[in-house]
């Protein structure tokens, strides 16, 4: 486990960004080498990975995950290294005989309901319908769109959208405080040639998760839609610590037992 410390005891750069002026300091460069390489790792093996921001409102996940201004979170920074790692690979590799896909998609949970954040005007009332793909044993979202990228800029340009389009309100405990959950995933896929001229692909899925916060009612001064926001927001994140407690109960067991994935959208 990791604790960090990003009150103060930091300087400002002319370009705006904070650097540890004590080694007290964690700045989001020590935040995504903890957090987020391993992340990268894993996809560049094949493996899916998932990278969740958990805690009460106010309490900085918007910050760690996506960053403000100069300062950026384990997304972009994320998105940054991935095709830096391309790059590298690229290098040390027949160009021929191994190329890379990556595909970018952000959206929102509110209130239950998925909205696309790189659809500006949608029209499918209810939100995009969640369906299940029994033959693989995975959920996608329907209509969901999802964007090829060729390099950071895109992905950054893409994110700007997406987060201009994020629902927020302002509550006593935040002054932009996320009133839904923001899922960013990234599909990467290595195609790979070998020597009879046959094409095998790896493929690994990265969601980058940044929970809105719980709340508590009194303490936000929330009231009307803000209100029922919150407790959609509390009910989903108990969803998913009840997912998480299933999952890491049938850790290791020969019979697993009953996950309740279906009780959220935010869980499937």
């Amino acid at each position: 486990d990791y604790s960090y410390w990003s009150h103060d005891q930091f300087d400002t750069t002319p370009e705006g960004v904070y650097v540890p002026n004590t080694p007290k300091y964690a700045d989001q460069n020590e935040v995504f080498n903890d957090l987020g390489r391993g992340v990268l790792r894993n996809a560049f093996e094949g493996y899916n990975a998932s990278l969740f921001a958990y805690g009460q409102t106010g309490s900085g996940k918007s910050y760690s995950m996506v960053g403000y201004g100069p300062n950026k979170g384990i997304v972009p920074i994320t998105c940054d290294e991935l095709f830096k790692m391309i790059e590298v690979s690229k290098q040390q590799q027949d160009s021929n005989s191994c190329r890379y896909q990556v595909t970018f998609s952000m959206l929102e949970i509110y209130n239950e309901q998925v909205r696309d954040l790189l659809t500006k005007n949608q029209t499918c009332k209810g939100g995009l319908p969640v369906r299940e793909n029994v033959s693989i044993g995975k959920f996608y979202v329907v209509g969901l769109k999802r964007v090829p990228v060729s390099s950071y800029a895109e992905i950054e340009a893409r994110m700007a959208e997406g987060t201009s389009n994020r629902t927020l309100a302002a509550t006593k405990m935040n002054a932009t405080s996320s009133r839904a959950h923001t899922v960013v995933t990234i599909l990467f896929e290595q195609i790979v040639k070998n020597e009879a001229g046959k094409e095998t692909t790896k493929s690994s899925e990265i969601n980058l998760v940044d929970l809105a916060g719980s709340e508590r009612a009194d303490s936000t001064g929330a009231t009307g839609d803000t209100l029922k926001e919150g407790s959609m927001i509390n009910k989903s994140l108990t969803c998913l610590g009840n997912v998480i407690s299933a999952l890491a109960e049938n850790s290791g067991k020969k019979k697993a037992g009953f996950v309740p994935y279906r009780d959220s959208v935010l869980t499937k």
